[in-house]
């Protein structure tokens, strides 16, 4: 399912930033994990946030070293989404917002992070199950290798969380590592060869990445900034490359501050669904119905329209949000106007108001309004783009 949003709404989000870290609307921190006061051109920390769900941001922004490595390692646009916002998402339960700054990872270097991802291998750090081939071997007995040793780990993400001390500078105060780990994984046994594939059970995965993630924060402990901050880490089970729906967070463990040993791991309950679908119809079934006969009160409106797309996310079985997108071919703004009115009225009529719900109403790959409602609203809420 395409991901929102474009052009006008856009420009209402930069807007609100804007404002948000306009000159009379911010704090002025130093940023030291020492606590000392530095001569610096001190960070801003924007008074208001979107909501107090979100986290403030340190500016200037300053982006990871690592920034761009995910976007290498994960096939599925999708999971590359949802890792980044899904660990901010569980973050919030160790980092309270009210409480902690967001800024991306600062302390995994793009060498070390791909250093890690590698296979074990002599003279590196790599996390990834060692494997001994030569070119003598033939495609046979490098299939097998591949096989028996697949890559199990595919990216470490880094977050970090920051809070404002009393003399106004702020300092680490907690990291959460995110480690999407392959469901599938695909090789070559010669280059140019063809690709074969090789499916990898949860129970193996989980078991392989609690593993990785021990060490990796007996790694990250070497680090002087990190002696001594907690250390959330989260396992995240990749999506096949053609799904059209992201993977979803399986496991989550926590050190305290000081500590190398991992905390207990407490398994997730998490999924995305993609409507329709068999998946959906059979595990899903009343939620399944209720956007297949709103597509079917939208075809009566336009009958040549080619279908909605729906995708669920669930936690624990229960449908936490649901997002629709209706591309249509519209010749006016009228038509967009009068449209958005009658899936207005349908979404009021048809969903309960248990789940957050958004529905996009597209044409031309081109965001033409978007009907949002939040849990327990009665009402939606209309942008109508220009």
């Amino acid at each position: 399912m395409k991901k929102f949003s474009k052009t006008g709404f856009i420009t209402l989000i930069i807007f609100v930033l804007m404002v948000g870290c306009a000159p009379n609307s911010k704090d002025e921190v130093v940023k030291d994990d020492k606590g000392n006061t530095k001569k610096e051109e001190p960070s801003i920390v924007p008074n208001y946030q979107l909501s107090d769900d979100d986290y403030k941001t340190i500016l200037p922004f300053k982006p990871s070293e690592a920034r761009g490595i995910i976007t290498d390692q994960l096939a599925n646009r999708l999971d590359v989404d949802e890792i980044e916002e899904g660990l901010k998402r569980h973050s919030k339960q160790v980092y309270d917002p009210k409480d902690y700054y967001f800024e991306e990872g600062q302390y995994l270097t793009k060498d070390m992070v791909y250093d890690w991802l590698d296979r074990k291998e002599k003279g590196n750090k790599g996390l990834n199950p060692e494997i001994k081939t030569s070119e003598k071997d033939g495609k046979k007995k490098v299939k097998i290798a591949e096989e028996e040793n697949p890559r199990y780990l595919s990216h470490i993400l880094e977050q970090d969380y920051l809070r404002k001390k009393k003399d106004d500078s702020v300092e680490l105060a907690g990291v959460s590592i995110g480690l999407a780990m392959k469901s599938v994984y695909r090789y070559q046994t010669e280059t140019g060869g063809p690709y074969y594939y090789k499916k990898i059970s949860k129970k193996e995965m989980q078991a392989q990445g609690e593993q990785i993630a021990q060490k990796i924060v007996n790694r990250m402990r070497d680090v002087k900034e990190l002696k001594n901050v907690p250390i959330f880490v989260m396992l995240y089970r990749e999506e096949e490359q053609s799904s059209p729906v992201p993977g979803n967070f399986v496991s989550k463990a926590y050190v305290d501050k000081g500590e190398q040993k991992l905390g207990k791991w407490e398994n997730l309950n998490e999924e995305y669904i993609l409507f329709p679908s068999d998946r959906a119809k059979k595990n899903n079934f009343e939620d399944y119905e209720t956007v297949k006969t709103f597509g079917e009160d939208v075809s009566h409106y336009f009958p040549n329209y080619v279908g909605i797309i729906g995708e669920g996310f669930y936690i624990n079985k229960e449908l936490q949000q649901l997002k629709i997108e209706i591309p249509i071919e519209f010749y006016g703004k009228s038509e967009v106007v009068g449209f958005t009115q009658y899936a207005y009225g349908l979404i009021k009529d048809k969903f309960p108001n248990h789940y957050d719900i958004e529905v996009q109403v597209t044409s031309n790959q081109k965001l033409e309004s978007l009907i949002t409602r939040k849990k327990g609203e009665k009402d939606p809420t209309v942008h109508i783009l220009d």
